[in-house]
């Protein structure tokens, strides 16, 4: 479209430019075309043009105080001009219908109120900005004043000054003929640009002194989103960027999806007038401020003097070709750089890792010589001098807002603006990288605010830093999902910075963030905490802040995309465990329940860590063994753990107290592990400490290894010689291995001998418990339950004990043993030894030396009368109950031994006591005795009273028993009659038989 004097033209470049029509509008100033749609004005008034239908539609007048220019009026402008022809608000059916609101909304710029221009981009108010997952702002961003002049001295309102003169007065006749004319004002001159594909930006104002609006107009002509105020009226105007901009640059870069408006405005100043350019977004409706840019003072040609004739002629203009200006600070930014944690000497590193290091620097360079290309389409001149006016990077904005964030204190502290860091990061929020630098740039700005916020958390008290939870959860998405290495944010802490771990080829960062480290590295050391050591966790907050954080990381294990994999886990899982020992140090377990801290301990040790020798030396230092016995136990490493226990068991100091009944769970632990040479060395360990469980680790059926008894048995005897009885206990009384009592017994009477033959006093107790037993008065308990009621609690009474049992048979009369080896040993204590060699006499068969001993040695009557029902088997009963059938003995071997026991009965010294057992023995048991051999044993002294309850039971007996006779020969009698009548009738039947000779 060419505008000429009295018309627009509209031509088609080809090969050769083609004329398509004239449309009729005189003397346009300024035009913008989309499509089909054009916004153009002259001196008075925009106006919106259907180029297809040729059809105008009055917007409104330049100036705010023309109150007789009449918008939102339709005219039809063909080829041939008619003059207007002013038609309904409603429009032409085939043209673009107005709102009457239109006119009343533009007559009422020049007379706005106080509150509506403190309003006018929005009629909402935009919260403040929160943290979020995601991200950021822009740094030199300053809030946006009320007013349109932002930090400039405040004008006076246009409401407060006079309106122009108007026009002189003509002749009526004159002024009647004459159309209305709006106040001419020809330093106003319209300012037209198109941000987006459907919507105009167009400029008014009252005077070129007074703040200009910019008011956004879409192609029906209805006026959309919030307004724009200039300091005063614009001299030109420009939209750039947005993501529905107009011009897209033909470079590799692509526009930023920021849209601002740049307009040359003239600045009052008190050293006189100063041309500058205004910058603001028009794409948003957050206030984000006016930036204003001076304009140099143009040169004269041939001259290096500064000349102001040009003053107030600067102009701004988007152009088709278009330029790309570098920025070397950003590639210096964002280019990433060794950072060495620690004081090293690269003199020292092997040349291996300098060439490696030297050839990782040269990529970088070369990497970042691309980076920071800026395109532009946007000129500025003045005067003879032009200037390509091209956008600050990103990065460069919205690290200088970072920095500006940031401020020392006098005492050297550090100040964090954490509102103005918050609004950054939410001005990155939801931006999307079309380039590659603009993702390097999203990345590094993420994660310097994410280091910054983080760092100056943990320098804060909890109860004053106003923090809420919701925000701390933000924190962590943020600098987790910021990429940033967790070596370096763990390295500003001093607590835990001596775990970072960090490879030869060291850890590489964006080179704009080393300062910033090293900042906050020193803040954290010495700076704001009491206690430096401790440092921020004092707090149980910033505890649970960073251990949040360590376990989002541990659950990115086996990324592909994480560089230096193993030492960023080594690093992240000692600090957590670092982290969670010095919680639970602070907050131990009680009333045996274990801590939430101390769950997740056992959980971490428990799922196995990267850092493993640098978990033991911790928990070592923290004297958690049985946490140590835990990581051993996650590699299987099963030396290690019982070797742990031991040191517990044996009192070495265990913060925790976590091992409990330490002995019973190392046996269960040996039962499950299959290395014999570790079962050998811990089963006689424990057999030693502790001999009833540690023959249970070689004698468990559940074991997963089996051991050969005599192997075992071996075992014990070179290294827990005290377990030895047990096991063999458990061979002969657990398993019934008969064959092993011979070592059982061998052992019980070396404990008891070696004794009796040591020690007078245990003589004297034996002896003593014979004394104290035959002085007993009938009824009296069993010799056996005696000394088991009266047993004294010492291991050698114990052995005697067990040893009668055995030799008795109470374990089974199958039980076998060598009596000769063992009538061998007890030869020189058979006084001491008096039921053993009762016992021992039995099974002999010397039955009447067994009875003369317990009637005369012990006088346990009770059991010798036992002895003889039982036929002299054992002194003991087993203890399961009665003799098996098979084990009883028959009358006649009961009659010879209840025989031999009336005749030690009539040879007790004590008469009264003789009498009374002999007669008790013959009235209870004289069915054994002959009665004729009785009469003739006992003393013709001994009346027929003390005999008489056995007189009258054999007579009893005798007259029984030749009754039972009686009837026993009158029976078979009667049997023999029977038989002989059946032996008749079966003659008679069968008939008779002749036998020829």
């Amino acid at each position: 479209m060419i505008c000429i004097k009295n018309r627009i033209r509209l031509v088609r470049i080809g090969e050769e430019p083609q004329r398509i029509r004239n449309i009729e509008y005189p003397g346009c100033l300024a035009i913008a075309r989309r499509n089909n749609f054009a916004c153009v004005a002259d001196a008075s008034m925009y106006s919106l043009l259907d180029v297809e239908n040729q059809q105008k539609i009055s917007l409104f007048p330049i100036s705010s105080l023309d109150e007789n220019a009449a918008g939102g009026q339709v005219e039809d402008i063909s080829s041939k001009y008619e003059g207007s022809r002013p038609t309904s608000g409603i429009g032409d059916p085939r043209g673009h219908g107005r709102s009457t609101s239109l006119g009343t909304f533009v007559s009422g710029l020049g007379r706005r109120s106080p509150q509506s221009r403190s309003q006018e981009r929005s009629g909402t108010l935009t919260p403040e900005p929160q943290l979020r997952a995601s991200y950021p702002l822009r740094p030199q961003d300053r809030p946006r004043s009320g007013s349109a002049a932002g930090d400039l001295n405040r004008r006076p309102s246009v409401s407060d000054k006079p309106l122009p003169t108007p026009p002189p007065d003509g002749p009526p006749s004159q002024q009647a003929s004459q159309p209305v004319q709006a106040v001419p004002n020809t330093k106003m001159i319209p300012q037209i640009c198109s941000p987006t594909p459907n919507e105009f930006l167009l400029i008014t104002g009252t005077s070129p002194e007074e703040p200009g609006v910019g008011l956004f107009v879409n192609l029906d002509g209805d006026v959309v989103r919030g307004t724009l105020q200039f300091g005063c009226y614009p001299t030109s105007i420009v939209a750039d960027g947005g993501r529905e901009s107009r011009h897209a640059p033909s470079t590799a870069t692509a526009p930023s999806d920021e849209g601002y408006v740049l307009a040359t405005t003239l600045q009052r100043r008190g050293d006189g007038d100063q041309e500058v350019i205004e910058i603001q977004r028009w794409d948003t409706d957050e206030d984000n401020g006016v930036e204003h840019l001076d304009i140099p003072f143009p040169y004269e040609e041939d001259s290096a003097e500064v000349t102001e004739t040009a003053a107030g002629h600067a102009k701004l203009r988007s152009i088709l070709s278009d330029t790309s200006a570098a920025f070397p600070e950003v590639g210096t930014t964002l280019r990433m750089v060794r950072f060495d944690l620690r004081s090293e000497d690269p003199t020292t590193r092997s040349l291996k890792v300098k060439e490696e290091e030297d050839e990782r620097n040269k990529e970088e360079e070369a990497f970042a010589s691309r980076l920071g290309s800026q395109a532009s389409r946007i000129v500025l001149w003045s005067g003879s001098s032009i200037w390509w006016l091209v956008g600050n990077p990103l990065v460069n904005r919205l690290d200088g807002a970072i920095e500006a964030s940031i401020a020392s204190t006098p005492d050297d502290k550090i100040q964090v603006h954490r509102g103005e860091i918050l609004r950054i990061v939410d001005s990155i929020r939801d931006s999307e990288a079309s380039t590659e630098t603009d993702f390097l740039s999203f990345k590094y700005i993420r994660q310097k605010t994410g280091l910054i916020l983080f760092a100056d958390t943990l320098g804060r008290a909890p109860a004053s830093s106003g923090i809420t939870d919701g925000e701390l959860r933000a924190l962590e998405n943020l600098v987790v999902e910021s990429g940033l290495d967790p070596r370096v944010l763990l390295s500003i802490i001093p607590l835990l910075a001596p775990e970072v771990v960090q490879g030869p080829q060291g850890i590489w960062v964006h080179a704009g963030l080393i300062d910033t480290v090293e900042q906050f590295r020193q803040l954290l050391s010495i700076g704001q905490n009491s206690t430096p050591a401790q440092g921020p966790f004092r707090f149980v907050e910033w505890i649970n802040l960073v251990k949040r954080y360590l376990m989002a990381w541990r659950q990115r294990k086996g990324f592909g995309s994480i560089a230096d994999e193993i030492e960023v886990f080594q690093t992240v899982d000692a600090a957590l465990l670092h982290l969670l020992l010095q919680q639970d140090n602070q907050r131990p377990s009680r009333s045996g329940i274990p801590s939430a801290s101390r769950a997740e301990l056992y959980a971490l040790v428990d799922s196995g860590v990267d850092c493993f020798e640098r978990a033991i030396i911790l928990l070592e230092q923290y004297h958690r063994l049985y946490v140590l016995s835990r990581l051993y136990q996650n590699r299987k490493m099963a030396g290690k753990v019982l070797e742990t226990w031991r040191r517990i068991i044996e009192g070495e100091a265990d913060a925790g107290n976590e091992l409990r009944d330490g002995e019973n769970e190392v046996r269960k632990y040996l039962a499950k592990i299959r290395d014999t040479a570790i079962i050998h060395e811990y089963g006689t360990w424990l057999a030693r400490r502790n001999p009833d469980l540690g023959v249970q680790v070689f004698a468990d059926d559940s074991s997963r290894v089996k051991f050969v008894p005599q192997d075992v048995v071996q075992l014990l005897k070179e290294q827990a010689p005290e377990a030895v009885k047990v096991y063999l206990e458990h061979l002969v009384f657990g398993k019934k291995k008969s064959q092993y009592a011979n070592d059982l017994i061998t052992y019980y009477l070396d404990s008891v001998l070696n004794v009796l033959e040591s020690s007078g006093e245990a003589r004297s107790i034996l002896a003593q418990s014979y004394e104290t037993y035959r002085a007993l008065q009938a009824p009296k308990p069993t010799y056996r339950q005696f000394i088991m009621d009266n047993a004294i609690p010492t291991a050698w009474w114990q052995d005697r004990l067990r040893l009668l049992e055995l030799l008795g048979g109470s374990h089974g009369s199958d039980l076998t043993y060598d009596l000769g080896k063992i009538l061998e040993r007890l030869e020189s204590y058979q006084e001491y030894m008096v039921p053993e060699s009762i016992i021992l006499d039995g099974r002999q068969g010397r039955h009447q030396q067994a009875l003369r001993l317990l009637t005369h040695g012990l006088a346990d009557y009770h059991t010798a009368i036992n002895y003889c029902l039982m036929g002299g088997a054992s002194m003991f009963h087993p203890i399961s109950g009665s003799l098996e059938p098979s084990e009883a003995s028959t009358r006649e071997d009961q009659a010879v031994l209840f025989g031999y026991l009336l005749t030690e009965f009539l040879k007790i010294e004590d008469s009264h006591n003789r009498l009374e057992r002999t007669s008790e023995l013959l009235e209870r048991f004289g069915s054994w005795y002959d009665v004729k051999h009785v009469l003739a044993m006992i003393p013709e002294s001994w009346s027929v009273e003390i005999v008489s309850g056995f007189l009258s039971s054999a007579f009893r007996r005798l007259v029984h028993d030749k009754n039972e006779a009686m009837v026993v020969k009158a029976l078979s009698g009667a049997e023999n009659l029977q038989v002989a009548a059946a032996l008749i009738e079966k003659c008679r039947v069968i008939g008779p038989q002749i036998d020829e000779a």
